[in-house]
């Protein structure tokens, strides 16, 4: 028996810590760590990868992601460059001419921090776009930008009540401005163009290439079903499983309608039935508690501040009922399901720990690995509550540093003491919580290599601004290892995360070796080869 690939000449990411090995891959798992080992089982057509210094590492796997929304995005209006209210609208306009055949404008991805109080008017679209209409949501997809067009075709007006889950943000006469949060986007989000299937599969296709070339060989979708307007992705990864095209692992999230309650459960397992094939399974489902906070979404235990710093009566929005929540997540966890949870506000947080407690208690302690997406604020008695109760905190580390959206959109808004609760990645690692890491994209870059440095660095690559909450900083194995290891355990891909005799051959090799450099060029680091299964998927130019 013969490698077929032997990785030798470098440093490797181990369960151990980092060391100076040769890895041996024999089809599409790794069959030797260490020198004489690996070498024994070269032969004479075994291809030998000179790692040169650079770093060899188990594949990187986003926890939290939507990658056809992601891919789709980038083929409609792409807003996600432009980071004023003039760039905004003059790519609004680029594109609305460049497509004159378009019935609607759609995408998105423009910044919050752009407009004043992030809740730009349907009186600055209809300067740049008066005769179509326009429907964009923002980067963080809790909130759509319309014209008056839209508005008029939705049947939106000053006497449409806000929906149970959102609001129709009004001016000081009462008419809407064009801004729709939270559940307020499906009115308009339904009228848009479905995607065709070819679209979604050209998606998906464009958003797999980008997260091979980042080094991301597995990921969990965070939402599969139907969503506020946005299309259902189950299809197409069924048809790239069946047909091959689906390189890489993939968990899929199935949506939890929070329109409806337990009884949509056993439609639930039907999908997981039907949608399981090949490299995509769909044994998660994912349950948004809250929104956002720098809408006044996100669900906190005390209310948020106002703009003088008095508390208001706002305290966020609880998408799901706390007290039906733990009977859901219990009946969800004997059924073999894992939980994923979008909480961000600490009142979300808790309320999806008392949930998991509840299933716990009722079940006993299953294989069921359920996870906390975003966790921006979390209060100190529910740290600990993460390692008791066998709850993976999955974070999104890039949203962890001072920027615009941070320091004017949300910091003001929860006053200093809740403020300095955020992101509490080193807090959770000491009290012995798992760690798995994720990206949000398209919310946020899906480059791991730059979460790491914002985990590490708590700045932004390139960033001069001060450390945010330097005592959360973690170190870079931890960082890696949330990205590896963690993400692994998530997505219940057990033979993966590691470089270790028997797993998968799912590897990539940076450029460099970021152990050898200052924590502040981590950054910098970029990706040379990305295998998935001992296939190369992703070859850098010059590598």
């Amino acid at each position: 028996m013969h490698a077929d690939l032997l990785f030798t000449g470098g440093p490797v990411l181990t369960p151990d810590g980092p060391l100076t090995a040769s890895v041996a891959v024999v089809g599409d798992r790794i069959a030797a760590v260490g020198d004489g080992a690996a070498r024994e089982l070269a032969g004479p057509k075994t291809e030998v990868v000179d790692l040169a210094g650079r770093l060899l590492l188990p594949g990187f796997q986003d926890a939290h992601v939507h990658p056809v929304p992601a891919g789709l995005e980038l083929t409609r209006c792409d807003l996600t460059h432009a980071r004023t209210a003039e760039d905004t609208l003059a790519a609004v306009r680029a594109y609305a001419e460049a497509h004159p055949d378009r019935q609607w404008i759609t995408g998105g991805g423009w910044s919050l921090e752009a407009f004043e109080g992030g809740t730009p008017t349907r009186e600055l679209l209809d300067a740049v776009v008066p005769d179509r209409p326009v429907h964009l949501v923002n980067r963080d997809h809790h909130g759509a930008w319309v014209n008056s067009r839209a508005l008029e075709l939705a049947g939106i007006t000053r006497d449409t009540p806000d929906p149970a889950d959102g609001r129709f943000e009004r001016d000081a006469s009462g008419e809407p401005t064009g801004m729709l949060q939270e559940g307020a986007m499906r009115h308009v989000g339904r009228l848009t163009p479905a995607a065709t299937a070819a679209d979604l599969l050209a998606a998906l296709l464009y958003a797999q290439r980008h997260l091979h070339a980042l080094g991301i060989t597995a990921w969990q979708d965070a939402l599969v079903g139907a969503f506020l307007g946005m299309d259902d992705p189950s299809g197409v990864y069924l048809t790239a499983a069946r047909d091959g095209s689906l390189t890489a692992r993939v968990v899929g999230a199935l949506w939890w309608d929070r329109e409806c309650g337990a009884e949509q459960i056993p439609e639930l397992v039907e999908r997981r039935a039907a949608l399981s094939h090949g490299r995509f399974r769909a044994g998660s489902v994912k349950l948004m508690l809250d929104g956002i906070a720098e809408t006044g979404t996100a669900a906190l235990l005390d209310p948020y501040l106002d703009r003088c710093g008095c508390a208001t009566v706002n305290r966020g929005t609880s998408f799901l009922d706390p007290a039906l929540l733990p009977s859901y997540v219990t009946e969800l966890d004997a059924l073999g399901f894992q939980c994923h949870f979008h909480a961000l506000g600490d009142r979300a947080v808790r309320d999806a720990l008392d949930a998991v407690e509840a299933a716990r208690e009722a079940n006993g302690l299953r294989d069921t690995r359920p996870h906390l997406a975003h966790l921006q604020i979390v209060h100190p008695n529910d740290v600990p509550r993460f390692a008791r109760l066998g709850a993976t905190a999955t974070v999104q580390p890039l949203w962890a540093a001072h920027e615009p959206q941070m320091d004017e959109l949300t910091i003001p808004f929860l006053g200093p003491e809740r403020a300095a609760r955020q992101y509490p990645f080193g807090s959770l690692l000491r009290s012995g919580a798992r760690l798995a890491a994720g990206s949000d994209w398209p919310v946020s870059s899906p480059d791991p290599l730059h979460g790491i440095h914002v985990a590490v660095n708590r700045v932004l690559p390139g960033g001069s601004a001060p450390v945010f909450l330097p005592a959360e900083r973690i170190g870079l194995t931890a960082a890696l290892t949330a990205y590896t290891t963690g993400s692994a355990y998530v997505n219940h891909l057990d033979d993966t995360g590691r470089i270790s005799p028997g797993a998968l051959a799912d590897l990539v090799v940076l450029d460099r070796d970021p152990y050898a450099g200052p924590p502040e060029e981590i950054g910098g680091t970029g990706v040379a080869l990305t295998y998935v299964g001992g296939e190369r998927v992703f070859t850098a130019p010059g590598a």
